[in-house]
C-alpha cells in the first residue's frame, strides 16, 4: 500500500509534457484587408484559397489541408498594421520540407521584389524573415535533418544565429 501511493503522489507531482507528435493546426491573423493580404499569402507565397467569405475571412492552405492559415477583418477592417512593441504574436513560422522548396519562397519573394527584414543560418534551420503587409512577422524555413544539427558534449541543441548566403539558396531553386 505505501508503494502505491508514493508511486501515484510522484507521478502526481510529475509535470505533464505535451505528446511529442502534437503539431501546431494553423494560425488565424487579424488583417486589415483580405485582398492585400491574399496578394502576399496566395500571390506571392502560394497557398491555396480553401473558403472565402467576402472581405471578412478566408481560410488558406497548401495541399489541400482544411486551413492552415485563417485571415479575417473581423476587429481590423481599415486598422492600423500590426504592432512591433509590446505583446502579441512575433511571428508566424512556415516550414518547409526542403532546402530547395525555401529556395523556391525566396525566388518568389525576389521575382515580387518584396522585402525581406533578415535571413539567418540557426544551425538547426535556415530562414528568411519578412512582414506580411500588416506588418505581422513571417518566419520561412526549413529545418535540417536532426542528425545534423549542432550539439553540446551534454547532447543538448546548440542553435546559433549566423549570416545565411542568400545568393547560394537562391541557386538551389
Amino acid at each position: 500500500m505505501a508503494n502505491e501511493t508514493s508511486s501515484a503522489a510522484s507521478e502526481a507531482s510529475a509535470p505533464y509534457v505535451v505528446p511529442a507528435q502534437t503539431r501546431i493546426g494553423h494560425i488565424h491573423l487579424q488583417v486589415t484587408d483580405i485582398d492585400k493580404a491574399l496578394g502576399f499569402y496566395r500571390d506571392i507565397l502560394g497557398f491555396q484559397v480553401v473558403q472565402r467569405f467576402g472581405n471578412q475571412v478566408a481560410f488558406i492552405s497548401a495541399g489541400g489541408y482544411h486551413h492552415h492559415i485563417g485571415l479575417n477583418t473581423w476587429n481590423s477592417l481599415g486598422g492600423p498594421p500590426a504592432r512591433k512593441q509590446g505583446a502579441g504574436l512575433y511571428h508566424t513560422a512556415i516550414l518547409y520540407a526542403t532546402r530547395a522548396e525555401l529556395a523556391g519562397a525566396l525566388k518568389q519573394l525576389v521575382k515580387a521584389n518584396y522585402p525581406i527584414t533578415g535571413s539567418a543560418d540557426h544551425g538547426v534551420s535556415e530562414a528568411i524573415y519578412l512582414d506580411d503587409p500588416d506588418g505581422n512577422g513571417v518566419e520561412l524555413y526549413w529545418d535540417r535533418p536532426r542528425e545534423q544539427w549542432p550539439m553540446t558534449a551534454n547532447g543538448e541543441v546548440q542553435m546559433y544565429t549566423r549570416a545565411l548566403d542568400l545568393n547560394a539558396l537562391l541557386a538551389e531553386a
